[in-house]
């Protein structure tokens, strides 16, 4: 279920930019985006980085819209929107907060938490969200930047990369735990 909150303001936008305005879609995005925080500050939820971060986005990229290039293309909006997923995920990384452990912290057991791979871990999803957003630039770029290529080729780049994305967040912790298992079952075997 948290997964879709957190994804639920993107596809909606998505959904909406193909059949409406882009200053619809963005604020539509933005107001779901307030939503999803309001919902965890009710519930006693840290605010977090990523839903903060993109309320910010999705608002600054409306009003950019509404008042200053009511002509933006798509192409164009997805290509900011997906340049600010890219710099809010590296971004988490570079001030030492990946953003998956917020989420990760208020879903799992403490001793979880405090297990040694725990962080290194949530890098390694963040990592694997930031080079999705990565993807999903190079598509936006391709789309705006070769002449005759298919709309729908960028959009299946950004569909790939984030379900691949998805995927891999759901499959690494699962990974990740069996492994650490695994290295505490052979030091006990050493110890004895």
């Amino acid at each position: 279920m948290a997964i879709f909150l957190i994804l639920a303001p993107y596809g909606v936008y998505a959904a909406l930019l193909m059949v409406a305005s882009a200053t619809l879609s963005l604020a539509v995005g933005a107001v779901l985006c307030f939503a999803v925080v309001a919902l965890d500050a009710s519930r006693g939820r840290s605010i977090k980085i990523l839903g903060a971060g993109s309320a910010v986005l999705f608002t600054a990229l409306a009003c950019y819209a509404a008042w200053i290039d009511p002509a933006i293309s798509s192409s164009t909006v997805r290509l900011a929107v997906d340049g600010g997923i890219f710099a809010l995920s590296l971004g988490s990384m570079l001030l030492r907060t990946p953003f998956t452990l917020q989420y990760a912290i208020e879903s799992v057991p403490a001793e979880t938490a405090a297990m040694p791979g725990f962080l290194q871990a949530n890098y390694v999803i963040t990592g694997a969200w930031t080079l999705a957003a990565a993807l999903m630039i190079v598509g936006n770029l391709m789309t705006l930047y070769v002449p005759g290529l298919p709309y729908w080729s960028g959009l299946a780049i950004a569909i790939a990369a984030r379900n691949s994305a998805l995927y891999f967040t759901r499959w690494y912790p699962a990974y990740r735990r069996l492994k650490d298992q695994a290295q505490a079952a052979t030091g006990l075997a050493r110890q004895i």
